[in-house]
């Protein structure tokens, strides 16, 4: 399952730096804008302590961990909708994106040019969302134009197609995320082949600096408090982080990290929040399996089946799945063994109807 979050937000707030710290793979980061042209793209480890456990208690001679993708989107400015700063290029690497982390800065620098001068966050994802909402007022208001003929026909999916549209253009001539109208499941299935930008779920990163003047540490600020009411209001999910620090972090080995952390008064690791959290931001959750070859973190959607989950291994698994032997991964340890978690009873037998569960380890048996 090939899934990926895009890295947005103005020139200059910490994309690519940001990157570099989740991946550990460089991309350009200069101090100017439009430096990051061609999105770069990187396969990330989601951080997992019940991986660890389970190799380690079967002994497993390998560990494969679940992973999601990061795609570094060079900055957006005002007019991105329009074309400027190649806006129109950026803005369809974003469409092929599944889900959308938007860093936001929150410390001011002088020595770290802002293209709207200070840092202003709740202005800065102003200027973002409604570069997202212009651009999808434009694919939506084309294809309605273009839905006009098959609707007066009567044919039932363009007409879907057109209810939800419409919900959708409703919210974007308000100037909100499409996100934000009242759209039934059918609605989604009807208008998803469009790749909605306002449609994708969005996690907001902010940014800091350590030993910099930083927003957050002033919590009766004006800018800090527009951004919490913002967020309030619109129930969005968001992190903080110091992209710089950890981008200086990932080559370290452990013991200097600590002590790094120890001389900047940072000791929360925010990227490996934010691999996970983004990791359920796209609605998935990992199932497992172990042995002594190895301990396998499985990745599927929230909701999944046992056959499903089984196809996530092998496509064969699913189409001749019989049925499944399942146990929670803690259940499992404090067993001590299948062989105990056996006689205890506590593997049980699942079919066809299962709903699989994070955290589930799981053995199929197939035709």
């Amino acid at each position: 399952m090939k899934l990926s979050l895009g890295i947005v937000g103005l020139p200059n707030v910490g994309k690519s730096t940001l990157f570099n710290a989740i991946t550990r793979k460089s991309v350009p980061a200069e101090n100017f804008p439009f430096c990051t042209i061609d999105p770069s793209v990187g396969v990330v480890a989601v951080p997992d302590e019940r991986l660890d456990k389970l190799a380690e208690f079967s002994k497993s001679k390998k560990k494969v961990p679940a992973v999601i993708e990061f795609v570094d989107i060079a900055g957006l400015v005002k007019g991105a909708s329009q074309g400027e700063g190649l806006g129109n290029q950026f803005l369809s690497h974003i469409r092929e994106t599944d889900a959308i982390v938007h860093v936001v800065r929150i410390f001011d620098n002088p020595n770290i040019l802002h293209v709207e001068g200070e840092a202003n966050p709740l202005r800065d994802i102003e200027i973002i969302n409604l570069e997202l909402v212009l651009a999808d007022m434009q694919t939506v208001e084309k294809r309605l134009g273009s839905l006009e003929r098959d609707v007066r026909a009567g044919k039932k999916e363009a007409i879907a197609e057109q209810e939800g549209l419409q919900k959708v253009n409703e919210a974007l001539q308000q100037g909100k995320l499409g996100s934000t109208a009242a759209l039934t499941p059918e609605d989604l299935v009807a208008i998803r082949g469009l790749h909605l930008l306002t449609l994708k779920p969005m996690l907001y990163l902010l940014n800091r600096q350590s030993g910099g003047h930083n927003i957050d540490e002033m919590r009766d600020e004006e800018r800090w408090a527009n951004l919490q009411t913002f967020f309030a209001a619109t129930k969005a999910k968001w992190l903080t982080a110091d992209a710089g620090l950890e981008s200086e972090l990932r080559e370290l080995h452990t013991e200097d990290k600590t002590e790094f952390r120890r001389e900047y008064g940072v000791f929360d690791d925010g990227i490996n929040d934010l691999i996970r959290a983004g990791y359920e931001l796209l609605g998935l959750m990992s199932f497992f399996t172990t042995g002594e070859g190895e301990t396998h973190a499985w990745t599927i959607e929230i909701g999944s089946t046992a056959p499903v989950a089984a196809g996530a291994i092998h496509t064969d698994f699913q189409t001749k799945f019989i049925r499944a032997e399942v146990i929670a991964w803690d259940t499992l340890l404090a067993a001590g063994s299948y062989a105990k978690a056996r006689e205890l009873g506590k593997v049980r037998t699942e079919g066809k109807e299962y709903i699989a569960k994070d955290g589930d380890v799981m053995e199929f048996l197939h035709s």
